[in-house]
């Protein structure tokens, strides 16, 4: 069965890395897969290749329809002719959608995964995509994959039609992801940090929706009263030469207590290497990759109440109101003040509901039910 994975960008984020899980794990003797970009090849068009997924990118300039690109695109689908398209987020949902019906494929599936539509913090060609989406979703795709609650309830309110969305969270590799004692030793190692340092992460790209200005508040607030606390963050446009992030932790004094390491290939490790991680999202957060890595990996997470992360985490966490840098303070300092024992517990549960929620192979087996069900 032929699968042609149409998606907006390749950069570095939780659909890139999402799409990057699935084209990996699916079985190869049953489907055979092709990713088309609608802009550039991106840091995660070289991974799915190294997958041995073929990418193309159609290189179209991000928000502006490209009537050359769109021809383009109707030309590949038109060659590789497949049994099932599946979009990625909302532009690819709209003009993959609409140049893959006229290429005369009708098992379309759409993938959504934002959570927050407020007209004050979405740009606006992406409120009139969603809007459009809306009124095309009652005929255009025959099922819409949301991969949070969350996000079927703000889409459902937006107009999208109610009984073709289907949940299907995000997955994750239980023997990529785990528990890694040599992997801290070497980030230490690298980072220059004691055994007595306690490693807090942030993995997340430079975006107002991730709120980096307000966890830097948190961790000035946290080492006010705990010593030997450093902080981790990675992610596009997280390292020295993005000037915003640098003068915010120069502003509250802690130069020598961050670590801007940017995009890192590495993940499985620098997670291991963690004794709690962060997600501080202020909105548009629906099912983040990056809580579920660190669970996998034994690492109990503090999250904001934005999206799924509340019932991702469950009990093995803690979870904060969106915007509050005290609150993500007195939380980050209760965690790290546990017992021993009182954190082995927590790192025990976290990694046992991933196992029982949340696992990848649980995750694929719900996308190939799915496509075998749409193509007869």
């Amino acid at each position: 069965m032929k699968i042609l994975h149409i998606i907006t960008g390749l950069r570095m984020g939780g659909a890139e890395m999402s799409l990057l899980k699935l084209l990996e794990k699916m079985d190869r003797n049953t489907f055979n897969s092709e990713v088309i970009s609608l802009t550039d090849h991106g840091v995660m068009g070289k991974r799915i290749e190294d997958a041995g997924v073929p990418v193309l990118a159609i290189n179209m300039r991000s928000g502006i329809p490209d009537p050359a690109g769109l021809k383009r695109l109707y030309h590949e689908v038109k060659k590789y002719n497949p049994d099932i398209v599946q979009t990625w987020m909302y532009h690819a949902d709209l003009l993959g959608g609409l140049v893959v019906k006229m290429a005369g494929i009708r098992n379309i599936v759409w993938n959504i995964r934002n959570s927050d539509l407020d007209p004050v913090k979405t740009k606006l060609h992406t409120r009139l995509t969603v809007r459009m989406c809306a009124l095309l979703s009652h005929w255009l795709p025959g099922k819409i994959i949301c991969n949070s609650y969350k996000a079927s309830e703000v889409h459902i309110q937006a107009g999208y039609q109610k009984d073709k969305l289907k949940i299907i969270p995000n997955g994750f590799d239980l023997l990529t992801f785990q528990r890694n004692s040599a992997a801290k030793k070497s980030v230490f190692e690298e980072l220059g940090l004691s055994e007595k340092t306690y490693l807090v992460g942030l993995f997340a790209r430079f975006d107002p929706q991730k709120d980096h200005n307000g966890f830097i508040q948190a961790a000035r607030k946290v080492n006010n009263k705990l010593e030997n606390v450093h902080y981790l963050l990675c992610g596009s446009g997280i390292d020295s030469d993005n000037h915003q992030i640098t003068s915010w932790i120069k502003r509250e004094g802690l130069e020598k207590s961050f670590h801007l390491i940017g995009v890192r290939a590495d993940m499985p490790r620098l997670t291991a290497a963690l004794d709690v991680a962060c997600s501080s999202s202020s909105y548009g957060e629906a099912f983040p990759n990056v809580i579920g890595e660190a669970m996998s990996c034994s690492i109990p997470c503090i999250v904001t109440d934005v999206g799924d992360s509340a019932w991702i985490i469950g009990d093995t966490g803690k979870v904060v109101p969106p915007d509050d840098p005290q609150a993500m303070a007195d939380a980050l300092v209760w965690m790290l003040s546990l017992t021993v024992q009182d954190k082995q517990k927590l790192a025990e549960a976290a990694r046992k509901r991933i196992e029982d929620n949340f696992s990848i192979n649980n995750v694929i087996d719900q996308y190939e039910k799915l496509y075998l069900e749409m193509a007869g």
